[in-house]
């Protein structure tokens, strides 16, 4: 089994607080990282119709059977169950009593918010990250192949390929987890949807086209980015914009934390179409930006990433912050150095006071530091 980084916070915040909250998407791996970091805990599975019904009917019954070191999983299945959770820890103020997992963020956070805030640390879960993968000695053979695969822990345990995985790992999605969020009535305007996000990764969100081309109401497209945020499918990236007085694009971009999962959605079915594909350079792109995320998700930190752009098109990839000081990245798939790629950030660069030392290209080449900038191979990247 391969280690998650997410393990050691997990067991050092229910030395902390009394309930530790893992939660994140559907099959990235919850369940198995909590069996594995509390083997002396009883696991109890709330997607069980019975014990989901014990749950539901008799609170105290069922927490009076489990009374101390338990793993609730699917716990967001019971909402009328947190208050009694609530009653519970704070009459016997132990540490590390319930560590519960949920992959329906709102339906979980908004009870949490409700009942256990203050008393439970939450923390977030995703695939593989490409640190995991290697040191887990699954990591894909060359880029294309780890773009095509991505990392849902499944496909590894199992040998799956990635085109028998996704199209159940999406009907699993919108059966259980978006009907449960949203009543989607018309599921083929959703998938739909889904798949025009997919074509938009990397690109700054236009809601209206977005909408028009997916023949929704703006209304409807902003709730439907909504539930697939939610549910840990994509995320926004948020524009860097402090202390500028130049004219900024200020709407978000959109990004898939899985490329696996993009790769499906963008009809390529193999590492091959994947690297013939005119989108190659945007999957890499989103690829390195989703791991910048999990990297600070599983070690406990909200990641403070960002995209810097101006309407005159001058762009900045991403942007990390942390103390108070700025990291600058462009990315690129290329395997060869070039000096053009630092252009942009000098100038981002001599706008901003930011030094050279922290300006970075990542690509596929080998590390090499340059008398003009920096330039990483992603999987150096540093934190």
């Amino acid at each position: 089994m391969i280690e998650r980084t997410l393990a050691i916070k997990a067991r050092s915040m229910a030395e902390k607080f009394p309930v530790v909250t893992v939660t994140g998407c559907r099959q990235c791996g919850k369940s198995t990282l909590l069996k594995a970091c509390f083997p002396d805990y009883t696991y109890v599975s709330l997607e069980d119709r019975d014990v989901q019904e014990f749950a539901s009917q008799d609170p105290r019954g069922f927490l009076s059977m489990y009374a101390n070191h338990i793993i609730l999983d699917e716990v967001q299945q019971v909402p009328e169950l947190f208050s009694y959770l609530q009653t519970h820890v704070d009459s016997s103020n132990e540490c590390g009593q319930y560590i519960l997992s949920g992959s329906h963020n709102f339906l979980l956070m908004e009870s949490i918010s409700q009942s256990l805030a203050g008393r439970t640390a939450v923390l977030k879960l995703f695939p593989f990250s490409i640190d995991e993968m290697k040191e887990g000695g699954v990591l894909p053979a060359d880029v294309f192949s780890q773009m095509y695969t991505g990392g849902y822990p499944r496909i590894y345990d199992k040998q799956i390929d990635p085109e028998d995985f996704f199209p159940s790992y999406i009907e699993t999605y919108l059966e259980r987890d978006v009907r449960l969020i949203r009543n989607i009535t018309n599921r083929s305007v959703f998938v739909r949807f889904l798949q025009l996000c997919a074509v938009r990764s990397g690109q700054v969100l236009n809601l209206t086209s977005l909408a028009s081309d997916a023949g929704v109401s703006v209304p409807t497209a902003r709730d439907w980015l909504s539930v697939l945020e939610t549910s840990y499918i994509i995320f926004l990236l948020k524009p860097y914009y402090n202390n500028f007085s130049k004219r900024l694009v200020k709407s978000p971009k959109l990004y898939f934390y899985d490329t696996g999962l993009l790769c499906h959605l963008l009809h390529l079915t193999s590492a091959e179409g994947v690297a013939s594909s005119e989108g190659r350079g945007a999957v890499f792109e989103n690829m390195v930006i989703s791991d910048f995320l999990k990297r600070n998700y599983f070690q406990g930190r909200e990641p403070a990433c960002y995209f810097w752009r101006d309407t005159a098109g001058n762009e900045v990839d991403l942007l990390t912050e942390r103390n108070g000081c700025l990291e600058a990245y462009e990315i690129k798939l290329a395997e060869t150095m070039n000096s053009s790629y630092l252009n942009t950030l000098h100038k981002f660069s001599s706008w901003t006071g930011l030094p050279d030392g922290r300006i970075h290209c990542i690509y596929r080449g080998k590390t090499a530091k340059t008398s003009y900038g920096e330039f990483l191979n992603y999987m150096d990247v540093r934190d």
